[in-house]
């Protein structure tokens, strides 16, 4: 089985934009499509409470035509249009699919961070872990959002196997950022969000890339879009992950970090499980 994760940053923009940073999210699209993966996850879509138009679910439809679709976004008195998560996952699969509150601190709950699909062999999760935040303001919130994720994973665990992605916004070790020692606080790299991630791991799950390729460096999933030159001098971040359970380790057949071009952002993951 075949999944991909990737932080679209705003899905109508990708969708229905005319910018250059569009036709680039559109370039990512249609290398995903071509993968026809069993699962899609899909982070920050930035969708409003209503889900997606028709001129946006058509959009989507040219790409992933033989997908069913579950999405959920953030609504009151959460922020509008912020967040959001979206999973695609082929017609003949049978899942059932839930949207989570892990008991999270206000409003983290109602921002549309996670959903899970549950199938005959596994649940499949897909997360966005909220922003420590600019001046780490969100920071406390943020450790007790790990905890709690720590402990919906782990009660999940306990019934069947976990496959989990997505944006979980720590580079969690110091392979994992191209400038450890320039960013000992910055958001995603304090040593409290990556002990959150560490107490993660030790719940029962595996860093599917790690796994697979050890300690290679200078491979990384985020570019900041605010310095022009992040990409081409590869100054990055791993923040994106898979997990799986530690029991289905030996069924990993591949974990990769895709090649989006030159769009900067997130770029999209991949695995491939033997089930």
């Amino acid at each position: 089985m075949k999944f991909i994760s990737w932080n679209i940053d705003s899905l109508n923009a990708a969708l229905t934009g005319s910018s250059p940073r569009a036709a680039m999210s559109r370039d990512v699209l249609e290398m995903i499509s071509r993968e026809q993966a069993d699962f899609i996850a899909l982070q920050e879509t930035k969708l409003p409470a209503k889900g997606m138009n028709k001129k946006q679910a058509a959009a989507l439809a040219e790409y992933f035509p033989e997908y069913e679709c579950v999405w959920i976004s953030s609504r009151e008195p959460a922020r509008k249009g912020y967040a959001g998560t979206m999973a695609l996952y082929k017609k003949e699969l049978e899942a059932k699919t839930d949207f989570p509150a892990i008991l999270a601190p206000e409003p983290m709950d109602l921002e549309g961070r996670m959903i899970t699909l549950e199938l005959p062999e596994f649940f499949f999760n897909l997360v966005y872990t909220p922003n420590a935040g600019d001046g780490l303001k969100r920071l406390e919130e943020r450790q007790v959002w790990d905890r709690k994720y720590a402990e919906y994973l782990k009660e999940l665990d306990q019934k069947k196997p976990v496959i989990s992605c997505g944006d979980y916004n720590v580079a969690h070790r110091e392979i994992d950022l191209a400038h450890p020692e320039s960013n000992r606080r910055s958001p995603g790299f304090t040593d409290e969000e990556r002990e959150g991630f560490t107490n993660l791991l030790a719940g029962g799950f595996i860093d599917t890339f790690r796994h697979v390729h050890g300690d290679v460096e200078g491979v990384y999933s985020w570019w900041a879009q605010r310095v022009k030159t992040s990409k081409i001098n590869n100054s990055g971040w791993r923040i994106d992950y898979f997990l799986v359970s530690d029991r289905i380790k030996s069924q990993i057949r591949r974990s990769e970090i895709m090649d989006s071009g030159p769009r900067q952002d997130h770029t999209p993951l991949l695995l491939e499980m033997d089930f």
